[in-house]
């Protein structure tokens, strides 16, 4: 019985998470971030300003509802990977898969670029997710977290997505990116 409860109750949570997520983005991206506030939100979603704030600490977090599930995700690629499996490899294939997909004209892309709060927030986010990839890296490695191979692989990582949501082939982009990594400038223009 306990279970079905705290299973029910989790659900609960999820899809008041969700309709919360969903409202501030339609309201966001109709209205812009700026002229919307947190209190329409929860009228939106039919729940109390507590209740939103019990599930996002600010406004940013509303459109970042997925921060968790990134970061959780980006370790994982690097935790979780097949044996044999190069880190680098493990890193390039989730990021390509995952994060090179969101175009520049994309709604969501749009409001974030469009709105400096909304840009800080993010670049604060993938910092955190710098930190958590780093670590995960430092333990798949045997490496010391701070040492610059895994801190730069991060970070180098982390800005892939960036560079490559500019390109028409943004996959391929980020495994030449990750080409580039491996096997260094001497093999390019650059080097030459």
């Amino acid at each position: 019985m306990a279970e079905t409860t705290t299973g029910r109750r989790e659900r609960k949570k999820a899809r008041t998470r969700q309709a919360l997520a969903d409202a501030a983005l339609r309201l966001f991206t109709e209205r812009g971030f700026d002229d919307v506030g947190v209190r329409e939100i929860a009228e939106a979603a039919d729940v109390s300003l507590s209740t939103l704030f019990k599930h996002f600490p600010s406004k940013e977090a509303l459109v970042f509802d997925l921060d968790e599930d990134i970061e959780s995700g980006l370790v994982a690629a690097v935790r979780d990977r097949e044996p044999g499996r190069s880190v680098l490899h493990a890193l390039r294939d989730h990021i390509a898969n995952t994060h090179a997909s969101v175009q520049l004209d994309d709604p969501f892309f749009v409001l974030i670029e469009s709105t400096p709060a909304l840009r800080d927030y993010a670049r604060r986010m993938w910092s955190r997710h710098e930190k958590a990839l780093a670590a995960a890296l430092a333990e798949a490695t045997g490496l010391d977290p701070d040492a610059p191979a895994v801190t730069g692989l991060a970070h180098f990582a982390l800005e892939a997505p960036g560079i490559a949501r500019e390109s028409p082939d943004p996959a391929g982009t980020v495994h030449e990116l990750f080409a580039l990594l491996e096997q260094g400038w001497g093999g390019t223009a650059l080097g030459r």
